[in-house]
């Protein structure tokens, strides 16, 4: 069993949660008040790479890095996204430089999308 089909339930486990975190945040942002902001850039980030994660998960049987680029979108969102909550909520971070440390993470994940289109599966 390939590292992609191993990983599968994992993509599709985290665009769930990611589209329930997403929703979720944007309704925070909408009626929390305070740093508004900061939930509706960490629910940006999830609804953005739910939707990603699902087509990972999805065409994990033609795209040889979906199991590098899912894991790097995880990384990055939970790092990006928690960050961002957990100042909101305590009024400091998760650790210095976790929030670009998550950005950098989510782009890595999409170039490992990008270099599928040269190192593809053989059908």
């Amino acid at each position: 069993m390939s590292l992609n089909a191993r990983l599968e339930p994992v993509l599709f486990l985290f665009a769930g949660l990611f589209g329930f975190a997403g929703v979720a945040l944007a309704a925070l942002a909408a009626h929390g008040g305070g740093e508004a902001h900061l939930a509706a850039s960490a629910s940006a980030m999830c609804l953005a790479h739910a939707p990603a994660l699902l087509a990972l998960a999805l065409g994990a049987g033609r795209i040889r890095t979906a199991w590098l680029a899912g894991l790097l979108m995880i990384a990055g969102t939970l790092l990006f996204a928690g960050d961002l909550i957990t100042l909101r909520f305590t009024g400091s971070g998760l650790f210095p430089y976790a929030a670009p440390l998550g950005g950098w993470a989510m782009m890595l994940g999409w170039l490992a999308v990008s270099v599928s289109a040269f190192w593809r599966v053989r059908a």
